[in-house]
């Protein structure tokens, strides 16, 4: 988006965030720590008295002949783990040096009325939490605060003991504050932990943030545009010459620039001889010029180098009242040699023929003459069709027009016309189409040569061209990438993927 990576920076906070967590986690923060879990805190009630009697009033010694009556009890049970990365000695624990006391375990509205250690991780912690080990019971009676202090003990990674104790209501109803763990690590922290059967909030929290980085991602994606190709290039290209071929370079430059968002093209199909002229003259000065050409450039144009691009179909075309469908090559030559001259002499209407030719130099007209005609039209006068549709004289059999789109005209409109056309136009045109020989116009037809109406078109520039340019990326994305697709939709056998790949050659 604009150039700037805006993928990359998300992908690579998505990378660092992790690896800073887990650093911060593991190494820094929690190298060093002590953490502790509340695993059961649970009143004692009645039934306990109705099935054992007596036995509460035992869970305390009797002082001086007296034994106080014991309600709300709790029993209470915590594990104290290390749950970091490196071990805790006895001088880790913030404590004062001269004392043996390391923790405090504090039960608030509560006070301790009995406490065991159990369930040691390693034997050896047995010796550090002994009866002299500094592990004691005592109150805070101002704050009715109950504690255990816990000694300095030594925890290698995931040592850990619990700690069991009887606690009785000292003030207060309802539910007890749940019991703090206090004291401090140098170094380190101490921490409440979870129970390792759940998620962490930790995880829950780094899974999140890496769900909006993806969806963030994705609508970067899906909102930026497509990065430009490799093979792409970017500029200004004018294409001229034929306009038999012209909606197949203009589909194709419309694709090219979809591909290509940098490339502008521009047009002008005012024929073939006219594109190689212009090509002749301007191109030296003008790289960005390529002509279209329906066939070979013939013998002049020295100077210019072709590319055939692909093997494409002609087809006759007649006014729709001829009455007419099928015609040999030999009656398509009588015809324009001007041999026949009614319709009815061919099994059609009893309409004079009107001969439409292409003016001379038009690539499709030279290729009716090379594949149809077996030679070059007689010259006859130029005439206009224009003319002919609003009256001309009865002798005046013929008229010329100078582009394909004018050659469909002029035969729809004129009775008894008969022209001809690249075949996917004339049948977009909705013109009336004729078979040669008994032959439909296909490809297929065409590269197996039972059709004989087809021709060879040629990409022709001012010598080489650049190899960066926006013209011979384009004449690439014709004969090679994408294009071929254009050129095949518009009934056309790209060069590359015919049989005999020398059909393309001039000479052919």
């Amino acid at each position: 988006m604009g150039g700037f990576p805006i993928e990359i920076v998300l992908a690579l906070i998505g990378i660092a965030v992790p690896i800073v967590a887990f650093l911060w986690e593991f190494v820094f923060v929690g190298r060093k720590e002590l953490g502790y879990r509340v695993q059961m805190d649970t009143p004692v009630t009645g039934e306990i008295e109705s099935v054992f009697p007596g036995v509460l009033p035992q869970l305390r010694p009797a002082h001086e002949g007296v034994s106080p009556p014991l309600k709300d009890l709790s029993v209470v049970l915590v594990r104290i783990e290390n749950s970091g990365a490196t071990p805790i000695d006895t001088h880790d624990y913030q404590a004062p040096e001269a004392g043996q006391v390391g923790l405090h375990l504090n039960f608030s509205r509560r006070r301790v009325i009995g406490m065991a250690v159990t369930e040691l991780s390693d034997e050896g912690l047995a010796d550090s939490l002994g009866r002299d080990s500094g592990i004691a019971v005592r109150e805070d009676t101002d704050g009715h605060i109950g504690a255990i202090d816990l000694p300095r003990v030594p925890l290698n990674r995931g040592d850990h003991y619990k700690i069991l104790a009887i606690l009785q209501r000292s003030e207060g109803t309802g539910e007890y504050p749940a019991p703090v763990l206090s004291g401090g690590l140098k170094g380190g922290r101490i921490i409440e932990t979870q129970s390792r059967t759940g998620i962490s909030r930790v995880m829950v929290a780094l899974t999140a943030f890496l769900v909006v980085v993806i969806v963030i991602q994705l609508m970067v994606s899906a909102l930026a545009p497509d990065p430009t190709p490799l093979d792409c290039a970017a500029g200004k290209l004018t294409v001229v010459g034929s306009s038999a071929f012209e909606p197949v370079i203009r589909d194709a430059a419309a694709q090219y620039g979809k591909r290509c968002t940098g490339a502008e093209f521009t047009f002008g199909f005012e024929g073939t001889e006219r594109g190689l002229d212009r090509l002749a003259e301007e191109g030296k000065d003008d790289p960005d010029l390529l002509t279209i050409s329906d066939g070979p450039k013939g013998d002049g144009y020295q100077t210019l180098l072709d590319r055939p691009l692909a093997l494409s179909l002609f087809t006759m075309i007649v006014h729709k009242d001829v009455g007419v469908i099928n015609l040999s090559v030999a009656q398509i030559q009588d015809l324009y040699q001007g041999r026949i001259t009614n319709w009815r002499d061919v099994g059609g209407a009893d309409l004079p023929v009107v001969l439409v030719n292409r003016i001379p130099g038009s690539g499709t007209r030279n290729t009716l003459e090379r594949r149809v005609l077996g030679g070059p039209h007689p010259d006859r006068p130029h005439v206009s069709c224009v003319a002919i549709k609003d009256g001309a004289p009865a002798t005046a059999r013929y008229c010329d027009v100078q582009v394909t789109k004018d050659m469909q005209k002029a035969v729809g409109d004129i009775p008894g016309a008969i022209g001809y056309s690249e075949f996917s136009e004339a049948v977009k045109a909705g013109a009336t189409t004729l078979t040669i020989n008994g032959v439909t116009p296909g490809r297929d037809a065409a590269v197996n040569r039972s059709y004989p109406f087809w021709g060879v078109e040629y990409a022709y520039s001012f010598g080489e061209l650049a190899g960066d340019s926006l013209g011979a990326s384009f004449l690439h994305f014709l004969t090679d990438l994408t294009g071929k697709d254009v050129l095949r939709e518009h009934g056309n056998e790209p060069c590359g993927e015919l049989p005999d790949r020398a059909r393309c050659l001039p000479s052919s």
